[in-house]
């Protein structure tokens, strides 16, 4: 039985950042459908590591996410695996929409006017996150989109598939090192709503239980049980104790 140690919830176009612990999982949940939540991950320990894209799909011979699959830094090693995923399918390639991109489809309105009504776009949100730690632009790696899908057609075009998420839907990470999290619920650049969509998410993070030999994301793929082997030698060396 899992233990819950808190949860939180975020509007949409909100930002937040957190570091998780190893052996923690994160349990997002789509409250009313048609959410997305874009992410990046960084060693808080070491921030130059951070999650690497291109390594986490050819090493996993996928385009797309879902249960099973495992995020991994530019280090080899594993910063969670995706537990659970409701809707089958998380986008790797979408990225993110820019303060032009959102005026372009939703016009613009500025804090100072509307307040947390304004329309933020998710490479500020991101921006503003990891400034906190001293990064910048140039740490700004492609991203994650949680509840969301991009597909390619007969003719190799990509597609945002609408309706994806329902509400209710689930998605949980399991943390295997220590990360830095950083996260926002601002829409999916290819999103094609009429008005801008304000979609909240709720987080729940809980203990997560110990990670077996016969592990389902653990044995997923064969780079998974590799990648699992750099993070046991990394760990045991960050979570030494000191005495």
């Amino acid at each position: 039985m899992t233990t819950e140690i808190y949860t939180d919830q975020f509007p949409g176009a909100s930002h937040w950042s957190l570091v998780v612990g190893a052996g923690q999982t994160l349990r997002f949940t789509d409250i009313e459908g048609g959410a997305n939540l874009s992410m990046l991950f960084y060693n808080p320990r070491n921030l130059l590591e951070r999650y690497n894209a291109p390594d986490t799909l050819k090493g996993q011979h996928t385009f797309k996410l879902t249960k099973g699959n495992c995020l991994y830094s530019d280090m080899g090693r594993v910063f969670c695996s995706i537990t659970r995923d409701d809707t089958g399918w998380i986008d790797t390639v979408g990225g993110l929409a820019n303060k032009a991109k959102v005026a372009e489809k939703w016009g613009e309105r500025d804090y100072q006017s509307c307040h947390n009504s304004w329309k933020q776009n998710g490479y500020d949100s991101l921006l503003v996150e990891v400034a906190k730690y001293g990064l910048g632009k140039r740490d700004l790696a492609a991203n994650l989109n949680l509840f969301s899908k991009v597909f390619t057609d007969a003719e190799g075009h990509l597609n945002f598939a609408e309706g994806h998420s329902k509400a209710g839907s689930i998605i949980e990470l399991r943390f295997e090192m220590e990360t830095l999290v950083v996260l926002t619920t601002c829409p999916h650049p290819m999103n094609p709503a009429t008005d801008y969509p304000f979609k909240p998410v709720a987080m729940t993070m809980l203990k997560a239980e110990p990670v077996s030999d016969d592990d389902y994301c653990r044995n997923f793929r064969p780079e998974n049980g590799r990648a699992f082997e750099n993070n046991r030698r990394y760990n045991a060396a960050v979570l030494a104790p000191t005495e």
